[in-house]
């Protein structure tokens, strides 16, 4: 899995290549969590995301419970429908903040 942060300014993009499974979620966690402290926005681009198991399910409600602690604004983007589908049948589309 291979992890890009971009500084933009409304606070910072994450862009995920690869996949978010038990191996490659706590890479992305590392990286994840100090950013919600730090940014009033974090958005996580999901472009080259081909997989998402339940190790990144659990990341990505983690970061959202943060997110919310800190008052900051986590957003999926350019979710591919795999793994939309994933999200949607778990329920996630609820909870997190897709575009």
């Amino acid at each position: 899995m291979f992890i890009n942060k971009k500084d933009v300014e409304q606070g910072v993009v994450i862009e995920i290549e690869g996949r978010l499974d038990t191996i490659n979620s706590p890479k992305l966690e590392e990286v994840l969590l100090p950013l919600l402290d730090e940014n009033p926005q974090v958005t996580l681009d999901f472009a080259d995301v081909d997989y998402i198991s339940s190790a990144g399910l659990r990341i990505l409600l983690i970061g959202q419970k943060k997110a919310k602690v800190n008052k900051t604004m986590l957003t999926l983007i350019h979710v591919p429908p795999v793994v939309m589908s994933v999200l949607i049948m778990t329920g996630f589309t609820e909870i997190l903040n897709v575009s």
